[in-house]
C-alpha cells in the first residue's frame, strides 16, 4: 500500500499538471503559505534518520555562502506521508520522497496551492533514491529560491518606497520598502538603510566604467579594489579614519548572473570595518549595462552582530533583483 500510494501521488501530480494545461476552466487554489526560505520535506521518518535524510540534509540545509556563521540554504519541516493534508499541502516549496519501485525526479508547478514548487523523489531503494536526489537537487534548490524571492517581494512589495534618488541619479528603479531611507547621496553614490533590531540593513549603489574588470587572471582582485576604494570614499565608520573594506582574510565568492534583464556578477563575502571592530556579510551585484557603457553597482550589507543574518541577506538580494533599466540612455 506505501508503494501504491507513492504512485498514486506522482500520477495524481501530473494529472493536475495536465488538467491545468489543457482543461478549459482554471483550478481554483489556495495561496501558498510558510515562512520565506522554509521547505518541507514529506518521507517517511525512518528514511528521515537514516542516509536518504542524510542526504536530503547536505543539499537543502547546506550552509549560505558568504555568511560569517553557519546557517542553512532552507529550515526544513519533515512530516510522514499520512499527516501531508489539509492545510500542509499548501506549503510553498515541498520535498516528497519515497522508496517505491517506480523511479521519479521532477518538479511540479502549484499542486496544491499558489505560487507552489513541488520536487518528487522516488526509487525503489535508498542507494537509487539518493541518486535522485543528487540529479535533482541543484535544479530543485533553483525552482524553491526563485518562489521564495518572488514571496519576499510580493511581502516587502505592500509598502514601497517613493525617493526618486536611484532614478534620478542612475536611471534605475529599484522596487524598495518604504522603511528604508537615504542617508547619503553624493554624485555617482546613493546609500539607504533600515534599522533593524541590533543594527542596520543596507543598500548602495554606484557606477563603475565599462572598461572596468577586462583582465580575468585579476577580476576578484579588482572587485575587491573597488569595494575597498569605495568604502574608503563613502562608507565611514565609527571613528576617523575607519571605513569600510573587504575582510581580507577571506576571499569573496562570485558566480554569474543575470539581473534586470542583463549580464552581471554576483558576489558574496564579508565587509570589515578598516581599524575597528565591526564587521558582517555583503552582496554585490555588478552590471553589465552596456546602453550607458557603464557597469551599474549594486550592493546590500548587514551589520546585526551576534544576530542570524540569512533572512536580512536574502530580502536584501530580493530588492536587489527588482532592479529595473530605463532603455532610454541616461542623460550625464
Amino acid at each position: 500500500m506505501k508503494k501504491l500510494g507513492t504512485l498514486c501521488f506522482a500520477m495524481a501530480l501530473l494529472a493536475l499538471g495536465a488538467c491545468k494545461d489543457t482543461g478549459p476552466k482554471e483550478r481554483f487554489l489556495p495561496p501558498s503559505t510558510g515562512g520565506v526560505n522554509s521547505l518541507m520535506v514529506v518521507m517517511d521518518t525512518e528514511l528521515w534518520k537514516g542516509p536518504v535524510g542524510d542526504k536530503i540534509r547536505d543539499e537543502f540545509a547546506a550552509q549560505v555562502m558568504g555568511l560569517p556563521q553557519r546557517e542553512p540554504i532552507f529550515t526544513i519541516t519533515q512530516l510522514p506521508p499520512q499527516v501531508f493534508k489539509g492545510t500542509t499541502t499548501y506549503s510553498r516549496s515541498v520535498l516528497f520522497v519515497e522508496q517505491d519501485s517506480t523511479s521519479l525526479a521532477h518538479i511540479k508547478d502549484d499542486a496544491y496551492s499558489k505560487p507552489q514548487k513541488v520536487a518528487v523523489v522516488t526509487g525503489p531503494t535508498e542507494e537509487i533514491l539518493i541518486q535522485n536526489l543528487d540529479s535533482l537537487a541543484p535544479r530543485a534548490i533553483k525552482a524553491f529560491k526563485k518562489v521564495e524571492i518572488a514571496e519576499a517581494q510580493k511581502r516587502f512589495g505592500r509598502s514601497l518606497s517613493e525617493d526618486k534618488a536611484l532614478e534620478e541619479e542612475f536611471g534605475i528603479r529599484l522596487k524598495v520598502p518604504s522603511l528604508y531611507k537615504v542617508g547619503k547621496r553624493e554624485k555617482n553614490f546613493v546609500w539607504m538603510d533600515i534599522q533593524i533590531p541590533k543594527g542596520t540593513m543596507n543598500i548602495i549603489a554606484y557606477e563603475m566604467p565599462w572598461d572596468s574588470f577586462r583582465n580575468d587572471s585579476t577580476f576578484v582582485e579588482d572587485i575587491v579594489r573597488m569595494r575597498d576604494s569605495i568604502g574608503q570614499k563613502y562608507v565611514p565608520g565609527p571613528y576617523e579614519n575607519t571605513y569600510m573594506i573587504t575582510e581580507k582574510a577571506f576571499a569573496p565568492y562570485v558566480f554569474p548572473a543575470e539581473i534586470g534583464g542583463k549580464k552581471a556578477v554576483e558576489v558574496k563575502g564579508m565587509w570589515e570595518i578598516h581599524g575597528y571592530p565591526m564587521a558582517g556579510p555583503f552582496l554585490t551585484y555588478i552590471i553589465n549595462d552596456e546602453v550607458n557603457q557603464r557597469k551599474m553597482v549594486l550592493e546590500g550589507f548587514t551589520f546585526a552582530p551576534s544576530t542570524e543574518k540569512r533572512d536580512y541577506m536574502f530580502e536584501l538580494e530580493a530588492i536587489l533583483r527588482t532592479v529595473d533599466f530605463d532603455p532610454k540612455p541616461v542623460s550625464k
